[in-house]
């Protein structure tokens, strides 16, 4: 795989993506009965040589760092794209990481005699050929081709078009470790065009791809969701709600609510909307006001919220509605439980919501009724993520129902079949 290959190489791109989808299908067959162990001897090649060949990583981030500041990338945008020697180290420790959690293809769960004397029970296996729309960050090619390979998937990555050189640099290292491990090369491909057809093509081909997943930005995902003829495992927002309730611990209260919001501001699990239990406000929205301000948070309030703290600017019914991913944090004081669910029901996203009580009653009834992909009792929002959940790493937290919801880690990544095993037995 070249690492200079460039757009103008590529004229028909509609063919190019077939011939993408149709090696990423034939070597979908093979990995998807690898042995663990040859995943395993791949994912840890390619550990060392990110960590080895970090120069030639590096100079291939240098030539998108020069052209992204040629064409006037923002600061944020630009840290993003940068590879460090600190993160090419991180990068090749996320893939160790990977390499050292349990393979989940073939596990056979739930099997059981029945009547009839066969049994049945599941087997788990991978969903086949993903393809993963991404922007900016490099080590999204290391990640993503590491968590797809594990759990027996082929793959093929379309990265942002300012991270070209560097995903294919990095993809080149992929496919020198899967042939030194005696796995087929064009199991992960990253798209060598920045042509932005070839996005579209990639979401409709339903003969060659089983599943999109989009990592990026709001406008990304929602360009996915509405072009993909292939199903999606996305999410649009990350709203999250911390609920204080009546009973609430103070103390236990003000920490959850401010790390919530403040620990990092600009992730999908991070704290949008406070809401606090009326006979708790006066005593609580203080103390919180306070820590917020310490942190340079802008508070936007209900009507009784700022009766108790008059500096706050009023919420409008689009801030209960936004996904600010800044110094932003709208409050809102509510009856009881019953009216934050009902809050969380109509302006959720369906991420993560969190009640801060004491009594067990209601957080039950919590946790029972408000549908969200993480639901919460005394925790921060922040602790929604693949790796503090145990999965090691996720390609993504998803908000749909259906195929997978929440963090989505290996087992996100494979499917089920029913498998049955009976001794000549026939159905009369």
């Amino acid at each position: 795989m070249s690492d200079t290959l460039t757009a103008v190489e590529i004229e028909d791109v509609a063919q190019y993506m077939r011939d993408v989808g149709g090696r990423a299908r034939a070597a979908a067959r093979r990995i998807a009965v690898a042995e663990p162990g040859a995943k395993n001897a791949a994912l840890l090649e390619l550990a060392e040589r990110i960590v080895s060949q970090r120069e030639r990583i590096i100079a291939a981030n240098q030539r998108d760092m020069t052209a992204g500041r040629a064409a006037g990338l923002d600061a944020a945008l630009l840290d993003r794209l940068e590879l460090t020697d600190a993160r090419i180290e991180a990068m090749a420790d996320g893939v160790r990481q990977i390499a050292g959690l349990a393979d989940p293809v073939g596990a056979i769960s739930d099997l059981a005699a029945r009547p009839s004397g066969i049994q049945v029970g599941r087997m788990r296996v991978p969903l086949g050929v993903i393809g993963i729309i991404y922007e900016s960050r490099p080590n999204v090619t290391a990640d993503a081709a590491a968590l797809c390979l594990k759990a027996g998937n082929a793959v093929i990555l379309r990265g942002g078009s300012e991270a070209i050189h560097s995903n294919q640099a990095i993809a080149a290292l992929i496919g020198e470790s899967l042939e030194a491990a005696g796995l087929p090369a064009t199991a992960v491909q990253v798209v060598e065009t920045t042509d932005r057809t070839a996005v579209r093509h990639l979401l409709t081909m339903p003969e060659f791809v089983d599943v999109i997943v989009p990592r990026g930005g709001k406008g990304l995902v929602a360009f996915v969701a509405e072009h993909a003829r292939v199903p999606v495992i996305k999410h649009l927002d990350g709203i999250c709600h911390v609920y204080i309730d009546a009973a609430a611990d103070a103390d236990k209260a003000v920490a959850v609510a401010v790390n919530a919001k403040t620990q990092r501001l600009g992730t999908c699990n991070t704290l949008e909307t406070l809401l606090i239990a009326r006979s708790r406000a006066a005593e609580l929205l203080p103390r919180l006001a306070q820590a917020y301000r310490d942190a340079g948070i802008e508070l936007r309030g209900c009507e009784a919220a700022r009766a108790i703290v008059d500096d706050m600017l009023p919420a409008t019914d689009e801030d209960w509605a936004t996904e600010y991913l800044d110094a932003i944090l709208s409050i809102r004081v509510v009856d009881d439980v019953d009216a934050a669910m009902d809050h969380i029901a109509r302006y959720s996203s369906g991420h993560t919501e969190s009640i801060l009580t004491e009594d067990l009653g209601t957080a039950r009834r919590f946790i029972r009724e408000v549908d969200s992909s993480s639901v919460m009792v005394n925790a921060s929002t922040r602790f929604a993520d693949g790796f503090e959940y145990g999965l090691g790493a996720e390609i993504g937290i998803s908000t749909d129902k259906i195929h997978a919801r929440g963090p989505v880690g290996l087992e996100g990544l494979t499917s089920q079949k029913y498998v049955v095993y009976g001794d000549g037995h026939c159905r009369y």
